[in-house]
């Protein structure tokens, strides 16, 4: 819910300590022969090795189809630094067997790449036992296969080598194989009807939706990896007139929220305030950032998030059984926003903070255009014109999830 806008280092030093005593053929007398293998015993395990930057992934890729005729897999990498001397990545290459898939290096890197709890400055490198967030999004071909394993390789300048155990440059396996997720997006219809809807936040670009990670009981969450903003743009290219402040300044103040598929109620809030529009709400509690809002089962482990309803415009409760296209209340300005807008999105769990956010696909809607670029954003937020990217004609999609900065018509029922 955004607005629009160590035991690791003492463990290598205990291998250079041993390393330092001699070789396994020039190390200290043992009691017997048999205490070590010797030249001629077979080995099967792979050798060891040092990884000074520490890697996992937050969840494993659900691949979706998205209007721009691709494919794409978005998520994170997680890098700590386990050193006590800063580690700078040269490069991040994702592969698939042999296949390279995406290299990321130099100013694309530092772009994709932030320190955690740092997310407006750009960066490649961790300080000692800092951690980091790579967001990855690999993009394949409608017509490539999809992968069912994904490595991932590192390229770091170390500030304190050691070598020949850790050379000034390391290379290594970051991260264990991945398997890439059999799950399909789930197929829904959209949350609102009329023309010109944006979708002002959502994947895959580096928007405040996709950054936002929540350190919950231990782990970290990307609710919102897919999540949308929706914003209407009217005729004259705006999203509001008259006193910026007020939410029904915006002329989709109000607009009817639909359920975007068959499903119960498993949860709701209504009676939080409408915030001032133009302006960030400060001191909210966890549970009000989605601030009037209502959960839904739309099956098959998926839960879809419908956030910043209008004040008293919820229509259910919890156990309500919906049907695709009712509507359950009304666009508003209430929780963590700073202008009217629905915030939508699916989720693995009921918890709208808690969970891992999952792709979804439309099944049916017109895609008008596109916003010239993230920075046409801030023109709609001031009361101009948004630019738009020019030889965009209006085609019809099925199936497909929209991209940030994409414009839609959604055709009512």
């Amino acid at each position: 819910m955004h607005r629009i806008g160590s035991r690791t280092v003492a463990i290598l030093g205990a291998v250079v300590l041993l390393t330092s005593c001699g070789s396994p053929t020039q190390g200290p007398p043992t009691s017997s022969s048999a205490a070590r293998p010797s030249a001629a015993t077979p080995t099967t395990s792979p050798p060891v090795q040092a990884t000074p930057v520490l890697a996992s992934v937050v969840a494993a890729p659900v691949p979706v189809p998205t209007t721009d005729g691709k494919r794409h897999l978005a998520y994170e990498v997680q890098l700590t630094n386990a050193l006590d001397g800063d580690v700078t990545l040269k490069s991040l290459s994702v592969k698939a067997g042999t296949t390279e898939l995406l290299t990321l290096s130099g100013d694309r890197l530092a772009y994709w790449m932030r320190a955690l709890g740092a997310t407006q400055t750009p960066t490649t490198t961790l300080g000692p036992g800092r951690a980091g967030i790579v967001w990855l999004d690999v993009v394949l071909d409608q017509s490539a296969p999809v992968p069912t394993e994904l490595s991932h390789t590192i390229v770091a300048d170390l500030a304190k080598p050691m070598p020949p155990l850790l050379p000034a440059t390391v290379t290594e396996t970051a991260v264990a194989p991945v398997t890439v997720s059999t799950e399909k997006p789930v197929v829904i219809s959209p949350p609102l009807d009329g023309p010109r809807w944006l979708d002002g936040n959502s994947c895959c670009d580096m928007t405040a939706h996709r950054m936002a990670l929540n350190p919950l009981d231990g782990s970290l969450w990307a609710a919102e990896r897919f999540a949308i903003d929706y914003l209407q743009i009217s005729a004259d290219g705006t999203i509001f007139s008259g006193d910026r402040s007020r939410p029904e300044s915006y002329p989709y103040f109000g607009a009817n929220v639909h359920a975007v598929a068959d499903g119960p109620v498993v949860g709701m809030l209504d009676g939080l305030p409408e915030q001032v529009a133009g302006t960030s709400p400060v001191g909210l509690a966890l549970d009000q950032y989605a601030g009037n809002h209502v959960v839904q089962d739309i099956g098959g482990g998926n839960f879809a998030l419908y956030a910043h309803l209008k004040t008293g415009s919820v229509k259910v409760k919890p156990g309500d059984s919906l049907t695709t296209g009712q509507v359950i209340a009304n666009l508003g300005n209430s929780g963590n926003t700073d202008a009217p807008h629905l915030h939508f999105h699916v989720m693995s769990t009921p918890d709208p903070l808690r969970s891992n956010g999952l792709p979804f696909t439309f099944k049916d809607f017109t895609l008008d255009g596109r916003l010239a670029s993230m920075d046409a954003l801030d023109p709609l937020l001031t009361g101009r014109p948004a630019p738009m990217a020019p030889g965009a004609t209006p085609r019809d999609e099925k199936d497909l999830s929209p991209l940030v900065l994409d414009v839609m018509t959604y055709a009512a029922g």
